[in-house]
């Protein structure tokens, strides 16, 4: 069974950073694109970012571009969100998810190319 845990969540002023961390099992981590999601109240379920599952390749929402990095430990089965210059905006729940595929040739920004999901974690940016 596919377990995706996120944890790093928390409340931040805007300007500041957090990590966010992914923690996978009950599947061959190395093989599978991963990405993070954020869904903000009352809002759909959009892209943030998505990485290879070489690792070699990510993919970002315009709206992050530059400010966040995605990053995976194959060794750990753990992918990483690096959110700096964070704005109220950006105040969502975010959730980890893997590819549905194995080996795909890019990371996807198309949330039903993605099959498993974690719980999320809650992101707050005060102003």
């Amino acid at each position: 069974q596919v377990q995706l845990v996120e944890s790093g969540g928390g409340l931040v002023q805007a300007g500041g950073s957090l990590q966010l961390s992914c923690a996978a099992s009950g599947l061959p981590f190395w093989l599978y694109d991963m990405g993070y999601f954020r869904q903000a109240p009352g809002k759909e379920r959009e892209f943030v970012a998505s990485i290879s599952w070489t690792g070699a390749d990510t993919l970002y929402a315009d709206s992050v571009q530059d400010r966040f990095f995605i990053s995976r430990d194959n060794a750990k089965n753990t992918v990483y969100l690096q959110m700096n210059s964070l704005k109220p905006e950006d105040t969502a729940v975010y959730y980890c998810a893997a590819d549905s595929i194995i080996t795909r040739q890019k990371p996807s920004d198309d949330l039903t190319n993605f099959r498993s999901w974690g719980l999320g974690t809650q992101v707050t940016v005060s102003s």
